[in-house]
């Protein structure tokens, strides 16, 4: 059966930045198996798969897999199917207002918002889940040995390295600069098979940051929406930013030719994180049908 399939540039209003993402159409009847090898076959960081809603009030429901593996829920593809969708089905409606778009995902409904103007396609979601603690993180040394760097660069302010999830897990390691963040050179031998690492500095008014896992078929991420869901954790513990509603610039991907730039909004109440989203651009680049 021929399925209809998009991608597309997530986080990015250019073309060719970002990070790329496959969305996969019409997927009903498509088991688990099927899925993962379509998604070793584009190998893409994300392959989202479209399928009919349980509940018929919302949008879609969409299972998202990597190169090795499902995810319970990631923020790009979340990003790139409420802007594909919106921009396919109510492409008049989206020129003019916001829209909102449900998606079923294996970690609850997750609520978007996708909207165009100027011409620039953009979505953001709330997050379905607030980052909690998780784990233990590794020694500063075996950290340093990993990513390849000298301990001393690692925790800057009150930052230390902690471990965080909005759904993904992420050891969150500081560094002084980011420039250490460019030097990053992951060694193999030294990194432990389960090893999730969200490296930032702060640079400006936002972060600069990389993702590498030895997991999922994919070394480094060119923008982690999952992983920014994460930081936000890290934020409200060493930074306790004040009540009210906080704008969070991130950059990703720069160390690989594939810039992207993060939203990542916080609301405060009560010394309390009490909502997050992620947001972002996407740029539709191609179509075509898939033999499946």
């Amino acid at each position: 059966m021929r399925r209809r399939f998009h991608t597309l540039d997530v986080f990015t209003d250019t073309p060719l930045h970002g990070n790329p993402l496959a969305v996969v159409h019409d997927a009903d009847g498509l088991d688990a198996h099927r899925m993962q090898a379509v998604a070793r076959e584009f190998n893409l960081s994300e392959t989202v798969f479209v399928l009919e809603p349980r509940d018929p009030v919302n949008s879609a429901r969409i299972r998202i897999f990597t190169p090795d593996r499902e995810l319970p829920f990631a923020g790009h593809p979340t990003v790139g199917a409420a802007v594909l969708l919106a921009e396919l089905r109510g492409p008049e409606i989206v020129a003019r207002q916001d829209l909102g778009i449900v998606l079923e995902q294996q970690i609850g409904l997750v609520h978007c918002t996708a909207r165009r103007a100027k011409g620039r396609s953009r979505a953001s979601f709330t997050l379905p889940r607030l980052p909690d603690g998780c784990g233990v993180p590794p020694s500063d040394a075996a950290l340093a040995a990993a990513l390849g760097l000298d301990a001393a660069e690692i925790g800057f302010d009150r930052h230390r390295p902690a471990g965080f999830s909005a759904g993904v897990p992420f050891t969150l390691v500081p560094l002084r600069s980011p420039a250490a963040v460019d030097r990053i050179a992951p060694d193999a031998a030294r990194w432990p098979h389960d090893l999730r690492v969200y490296a930032y500095a702060r640079d400006g008014a936002g972060f600069h940051a990389r993702m590498f896992t030895a997991r999922s078929g994919i070394v480094e991420d060119p923008a982690t929406g999952s992983a920014a869901a994460a930081f936000a954790g890290a934020l409200m513990r060493f930074d306790a930013p004040p009540d009210g509603d906080h704008a969070v610039e991130i950059r990703q991907g720069v160390a690989m030719g594939r810039p992207s730039l993060i939203g990542l909004g916080l609301e405060v109440e009560g010394g309390a994180l009490v909502s997050a989203s992620i947001g972002g651009g996407a740029v539709i680049l191609c179509d075509g049908t898939i033999d499946l």
